[in-house]
């Protein structure tokens, strides 16, 4: 007899594996080295990006990629959320990606934060230094030949949940700053709903608190989205993170908002971050004509 049922149809067991990526992406060690090997190949290419500090703690630094193709206006610029589990990955690891944006005449900007474990299990500090890092941009945009009003954000995995909360963030209230500081956004591969998250094995190391499920899922939060979203995600991903996709650009609609769904036939939770890095790939195409370096 199957057991009772945790989250929708699913059991503890079945739970859990929607939640482990190693359960559909086995080639999931290969492509994370080559995250890490082509961006170490494209800083010895192209040279080693600014690293500037944005908050207090030794991990808040960013790590700018600039165009010399920017013009005399500043260049537009994509600010990169890494995943992770939110609990492992850096900054330096995802230089790959910024060899196209920087070709197309954007800076790209990847901000490190803490791990979650690190912080006692809660994504709060989390939220708050990504955030704090996009303000910095915003305000220093100039500084570094940035256009401010050419701002867009992108992330995978974890790292497109807290780009989902830097998507429903109230920039005016909470830092002073416009409502429409981000120009447009790009999801893949995320999670924008908590609970089932805190449900599943991952409660092991997150604390996913009632307060964390409804000021920290986007899906809950969606009043303050000011800017047209993609939203992506693979063939091969777990049940559950196609769910979360397909439900966030379902309330997304229904709330008005501009968004659109992309569907990477194929391509499993890490593959399909490569596509990122290609003008002619799925990710890398949509990200160019959302930031008009493209006519896709």
């Amino acid at each position: 007899m199957k057991s009772p049922a945790v989250w929708r149809e699913m059991n503890q067991a079945e739970l859990d594996a929607a939640y482990d990526q190693s359960k559909y992406a086995p080639n999931q060690p290969q492509v994370v080295k080559r995250f890490a090997s082509n961006s170490e190949a494209f800083r010895v290419r192209s040279g080693a990006p600014e690293r500037i500090v944005y908050g207090r703690t030794p991990v808040e630094g960013l790590d700018v990629y600039a165009s010399r193709l920017a013009p005399p206006s500043g260049a537009p610029i994509n600010f990169f959320v890494h995943g992770g589990a939110w609990r492992s990955g850096f900054a330096r690891d995802y230089g790959f990606l910024a060899e196209m944006f920087v070709h197309a005449g954007a800076h790209f900007v990847v901000p490190d934060f803490a791990s979650v474990q690190e912080v006692d299990g809660s994504l709060h500090p989390l939220a708050a230094q990504v955030r704090r890092a996009l303000a910095w941009v915003y305000r220093h945009a100039k500084e570094i030949g940035g256009d401010p009003e050419r701002i867009y954000i992108s992330g995978h995995s974890s790292g497109a949940h807290l780009a989902g909360v830097l998507l429903t963030t109230d920039w005016q209230t909470d830092f002073d700053l416009p409502a429409d500081v981000i120009k447009g956004g790009l999801c893949c591969s995320g999670i924008y709903e908590l609970k089932p998250v805190g449900l599943s094995s991952r409660s092991s190391y997150l604390k996913i608190t009632e307060d964390i499920e409804r000021t920290l899922s986007p899906n809950r939060n969606l009043a303050h989205v000011q800017a047209p979203i993609l939203l992506a995600y693979g063939s091969l991903e777990t049940p559950e993170f196609q769910r979360q996709s397909v439900d966030f650009f379902a309330a997304l609609r229904l709330a008005g908002k501009p968004v659109q769904l992309l569907l990477a036939e194929g391509y499993n939770h890490f593959e399909i971050l490569e596509t990122l890095a290609n003008p002619y790939g799925l990710l890398g195409r949509a990200a160019l004509v959302q930031m008009q370096l493209g006519d896709g």
